[in-house]
């Protein structure tokens, strides 16, 4: 276990990587696993599109158009922006904060497989011929009613995978305030890091109360509980409360980790440091504190009452004054900087009016009058894809581009990806600015098809013709993906010449154990004053070259989350079928099964012999 050569490398077995550990390996499963979500997302908005493109279609029936709007905001927030950032944050993270692995590697993968089995069952509810129908939101003057099994899969499915999310935020914020190298105070953490510690805060404090209100939704659902059903008693407001109280928070779980990851992209190829970053600091960490004080602009028509409606109103409008902070931050930036056009930076520079479109709409609807006339129109639809494609999707892409030659040692090729920017950008615009008209016009969002002579038919058309468009741009990125990879071109440890943070500091892909020395950090963009100074290996080691201690692998995780996922089928049908409550049964015996052998099994891990690591060292180079 002990040999490097049997540990680098991503020619592993299937085995290696189910029971990997590797906080690289696990962020690379999380990236793929999300982007698998979010090519089905993306077919569900297709069919969406598709549906709308022309007055009375019938392409899908009501009933499946329902399906597909609340199995499409259900899989792209919940199954694929959310697992592609965390692939980011677990690969990239523990790299710029010179760590060798998170602070809970086991916990790390059954946060991995919580997910991917969350995921899959949430969507083997096509197969089931149960889908979820009631809205991603699942409001539940309609979740409580729905027929059929199709709302237990989203009520169990996202408890699944939300276990998986919670444990993720728990680990990043140990990790980051724990394992810092030497020197890396908190106002030394790069940007990126920064947005992942505090979007990992409102995992903590948002994800509990959703979890808690799914409980009471599969109770209600399974048991009768009454929770929500007001002719029995309950308050089905009670759920818009529980629902956006996670709702609102997410949105910045999702948006912060793309401004650390614009961040980082703007100071590396504007070849500048970020501008003020004390200030953007305290952006980042006020509008994770606003985050949770404006979560009822969501319900402004539900009749709070003018007080609370007002409250809520100056909450949103205030959270813009860090958001502008930001954005004029970028800006000077990017000022009298030499500024080298490529992909990411691409992505970036569009990234900026799109996200303040988005911004803008978004203080609009925060006038509690305005949002009375804009709610549930298409205007609504369109702020929200502004905010959530023209800032998350795009830093998805950037980041991709960004960090691809460090997670896999090629670079993708800067030609097709331009040519990915270049549909995608357009074709965004396309669908969605158009839909602010037709929300003005006043088409509600969520319905089936419309009739003819309304003034819609052109806005839709355009609208569809841009989704096209943006999956034009998504196929390009696959192909470029595999001709990458076909042709398997090595690049060194910084291939953008610029790298500021630690990660550029050492080789693409980076050994599995990370740092041979931990690094030692003498200021903000510390890899930057080392090449300045002349250190050619881009930081200064803390320590000698001793033996490193490594987590071993583990194939329990997996079968924790495996005997959850079997366990969700025989909830179900516990009073359906002669095998339902079996199948409860050994589900849950599984989980606890494997639950016992991690508590008994001692995994004291295995240290790699500073021998080999100077001889991976001596291998590369290496002189520190």
């Amino acid at each position: 276990m002990s040999s490097v050569a049997q540990k680098r490398g991503f020619g592993a077995t299937v085995y290696d990587w189910m029971t990997s550990v590797d906080h690289k390996k696990v962020g690379i499963m999380y990236l793929f696993g999300g982007l698998f979500f979010f090519i089905l997302g993306g077919i569900e908005a297709m069919l969406i599109r598709l549906q709308l493109l022309t007055p009375n279609n019938d392409l899908v029936s009501a009933g499946l158009f329902n399906e597909l709007i609340t199995m499409h905001g259900t899989t792209m927030i919940f199954l694929a922006a959310m697992p592609i950032l965390f692939g980011f944050m677990n690969y990239i993270m523990p790299l710029q904060i010179g760590a060798r692995d998170v602070a809970f590697p086991f916990l790390n993968s059954l946060g991995l497989w919580l997910f991917i089995f969350g995921g899959i069952f949430l969507n083997l509810s096509w197969f089931f011929g149960h889908v979820p129908d009631s809205g991603w939101t699942s409001y539940t003057s309609l979740a409580i009613s729905s027929e059929g099994h199709g709302m237990d899969f989203y009520a169990i499915g996202l408890q699944i995978a939300g276990a998986g999310t919670l444990i993720a935020g728990i680990n990043f914020l140990v990790t980051i305030i724990n394992m810092r190298a030497p020197g890396m105070t908190y106002m030394r953490m790069p940007m990126f890091t920064w947005t992942t510690f505090v979007a990992s805060a409102l995992i903590l404090f948002a994800f509990p109360p959703f979890t808690i209100g799914l409980f009471m939704l599969t109770f209600d659902r399974m048991f009768g509980a009454n929770f929500f059903d007001h002719t029995m008693g309950g308050n089905t407001i009670i759920w818009e409360h529980i629902f956006w109280i996670m709702g609102h928070p997410e949105v910045y779980i999702l948006i912060l980790p793309a401004f650390g990851i614009f961040s980082e992209i703007f100071s590396v190829f504007a070849r500048k440091r970020l501008f003020g970053y004390s200030a953007m600091v305290f952006a980042t960490v006020l509008i994770g504190f606003l985050g949770f004080m404006v979560w009822a602009h969501h319900m402004f028509t539900v009749g709070l009452g003018p007080t609370a409606n007002a409250i809520f109103a100056v909450a949103t409008m205030a959270i813009a004054v860090p958001t502008g902070v930001k954005i004029f931050n970028w800006l000077l930036t990017i000022w009298g900087g030499s500024i080298k056009v490529t992909t990411p930076m691409l992505y970036a520079l569009g990234f900026i009016p799109s996200f303040v479109m988005g911004g803008v709409t978004g203080v609009m609807q925060g006038a509690a009058p305005l949002d009375y006339q804009l709610h549930d129109s298409y205007f609504i639809v369109a702020h929200f894809h502004y905010v959530i494609v023209g800032g998350v999707v795009l830093a998805i892409f950037a980041g991709l581009h960004y960090w691809w030659p460090k997670m896999f040692g090629t670079m993708l090729s800067e030609k097709l990806g331009k040519v990915t920017f270049a549909f995608f950008f357009i074709g965004f615009h396309l669908t969605f600015l158009i839909q602010h008209w037709l929300g003005f016009w006043g088409m509600p969002r969520r319905v089936w098809t419309y009739m003819d002579g309304q003034g819609w038919n052109a806005a839709n058309s355009i609208s569809t013709i841009g989704a096209l468009m943006m999956g034009v741009g998504f196929t390009v990125l696959v192909i470029n993906i595999i001709i990458t990879t076909v042709k398997n071109v090595r690049v060194s440890n910084d291939p953008w010449e610029d790298g500021r943070t630690l990660e550029w500091a050492i080789s693409s892909p980076p050994p599995f154990y990370n740092y041979p020395q931990t690094p030692l950090v003498r200021g903000l963009d510390t890899v930057w004053i080392e090449k300045m100074e002349g250190n050619k290996s881009g930081f200064t080691p803390s320590e000698p070259v001793v033996d490193i201690h490594m987590p071993n692998g583990s194939i329990i995780p997996f079968f924790m989350s495996l005997g959850l996922f079997i366990a969700g089928f025989g909830a179900m049908y516990r009073a359906e079928t002669t095998w339902g409550l079996t199948v409860l049964i050994l589900g849950l015996l599984l989980t606890f099964i494997a639950m016992s052998l991690r508590s008994v099994k001692d995994d004291l891990g295995y240290y790699v012999k500073k021998e080999d690591v100077l001889r991976d060292l001596k291998s590369k180079g290496g002189s520190n």
